[in-house]
């Protein structure tokens, strides 16, 4: 009797071994660029994802619904979250999560590559398929989007720059870029609008120069600034109306961008609809001239359709009279979990 006792025993006790460990508190750091300065809000980043990862691994654990209520989440991203776990459940692979968090001009950050085990009842879906989350937050640290990164199926083990794409390929992505050159040269803002996805991502960088408190010292650093395709194409509707002539030109990055860099046009390893481009672009115009670091995702369907651009950055080459390389994190296509 006592040996069957231990035999049921064990296999419940390391049930219950598992379902603390994951209900232990995840601890959450969030970094940033030296350049950038931490704001005082990412200290409540921290601490709300940290609650909202727990909260997830304790709802795992005890397989149990996720409870939003009282996280520090606004509506829409609660309901994001809840969508998520609806479809299938997950928990974070880390009790320890350090992450680089993007800190944008209007005081938005988010950050990429947060650790998720997909555990589904369907086991078809692959048990145990890992997968990474994107999180956002507003100038407060409050949590305002909670989703998957771009591929659903994220394969564990991604290469950062992709595969090298065929020269036959090459040649009809870049007769796209080169209609997507032109278009902002001719100011076609219904093309432009046209070939960018629904849900683009648009994130550029600009140099700012800052003087120290005293006036002796200037800083040089770049704020970047994120938006969604309404707002770029409206931003981009006022440029044009503000400059009578725009000549903007793109040059190829050759095989190696910078040492061990990224080839100029690769194809994602997840999914093989998925292409990035990184290229050198030269903006000129009648009030305003730029040169930097452009970075395009492009997806071309399987079925032939048109392609589409989901994420758009650019980067300055110069900033403070220092010469600056591609930033992989949002010039590859790994920096997008592709």
């Amino acid at each position: 009797m006592k040996h069957l006792l231990k035999k049921l025993i064990l296999p419940l006790f390391i049930i219950f071994a598992a379902s603390a460990t994951r209900a232990e508190v995840v601890e959450v750091t969030l970094t940033t660029d030296a350049a950038v300065g931490r704001p005082a809000a990412l200290n409540t980043a921290e601490r709300n994802l940290s609650d909202i990862l727990t909260e997830i691994n304790r709802a795992q654990g005890m397989n149990e619904p996720v409870s939003v209520k009282n996280l520090k989440m606004d509506d829409f991203a609660k309901k994001s979250l809840a969508r998520l776990w609806a479809v299938t459940p997950f928990y974070c692979d880390d009790n320890e999560v350090v992450e680089r968090c993007w800190v944008f001009k209007n005081g938005d950050m988010m950050v990429s590559h947060i650790p998720l085990i997909i555990t589904p009842e369907d086991k078809s879906f692959g048990y145990g398929t890992y997968q990474e989350a994107v999180v956002e937050f507003d100038a407060t640290g409050k949590v305002t989007d909670f989703r998957f990164a771009l591929d659903a199926h994220t394969a564990e083990s991604m290469d950062r720059c992709g595969d090298v794409v065929e020269k036959e390929k090459q040649m009809i992505i870049l007769q796209y870029v080169e209609r997507f050159r032109t278009a902002y040269n001719m100011k076609d803002i219904d093309t432009i609008e046209q070939m960018f996805s629904d849900d683009a991502l648009i994130i550029t960088g600009n140099v700012v120069t800052s003087r120290s408190n005293d006036g002796t010292q200037y800083a040089t650093k770049v704020e970047y600034t994120k938006q969604n395709k309404q707002q770029y194409i409206a931003n981009l509707k006022r440029a044009f109306a503000r400059n009578k002539w725009i000549d903007v030109k793109f040059t190829q990055i050759g095989e190696n961008a910078s040492p061990g860099g990224c080839a100029g046009i690769t194809r994602s390893k997840v999914d093989p609809t998925k292409y990035g481009v990184r290229l050198k672009q030269s903006w000129k115009s009648t009030n305003y001239s730029d040169e930097g670091y452009l970075f395009l995702l492009w997806e071309f369907p399987e079925d032939g359709g048109s392609p589409v651009i989901h994420v758009r950055t650019w980067q300055p080459e110069w900033a403070g009279g220092e010469h600056r390389e591609p930033d992989d994190n949002i010039s590859t296509l790994g920096g997008f979990d592709l």
